[in-house]
């Protein structure tokens, strides 16, 4: 199994062991806040997007759990090359776990699989994610008005990428 270890973290892949804390990151609204559903009312709402996840990652996907000092404090990854994405838990923000995760992620993507590039979609008011693909090194390549749906509200679009380093 694939494991990627930095200076405080352990990056590696899912397993449904991991549904309880998937859910405690999932069901908080402070986490969910800019992502693409609403926050997971239940366990029954994690389980299938767990199980999604994993095979996902076994069919090739590029997933992995986030881990401090053995907690799962967020998921880092690209369930489909080259779609780039992360969250970590609020209790865990503002200490650079997602920006050291995403580097962790980055130089394992490049080095191992054949993604030319990595891409984002962040919600345009979700400042500190585009702060940290900023210091990745994303530059926006476009935006976009009403692009989903979150429960009544619509939300809009910036599109980045990072091409993969020249040698």
């Amino acid at each position: 199994m694939t494991r990627i270890v930095t200076d405080r973290l352990v990056l590696r892949r899912p397993v449904m062991h991991d549904l309880d804390a998937m859910f405690a990151i999932m069901s908080n609204p402070g986490a969910m806040r800019y992502w693409s559903t609403l926050p997971h009312a239940s366990l029954d709402v994690t389980r299938p997007w767990l199980e999604n996840m994993i095979a996902r990652t076994a069919a090739g996907g590029e997933d992995f759990l986030i881990e401090f000092e053995g907690r799962v404090i967020g998921d880092v990854g690209a369930g489909r090359l080259p779609d780039f994405g992360f969250i970590i838990h609020p209790d865990f923000w503002g200490r650079g776990f997602a920006t050291e995760a995403s580097k962790a992620f980055i130089d394992y993507a490049f080095s191992q699989t054949a993604a030319t590039e990595l891409a984002a979609d962040v919600d345009p008011r979700n400042a500190a994610s585009l702060q940290v693909l900023a210091k990745l090194g994303f530059t926006e390549t476009g935006r976009a008005e009403r692009t989903f749906l979150l429960g009544d509200e619509w939300c809009d679009s910036i599109y980045l990428a990072l091409p993969r380093p020249s040698r």
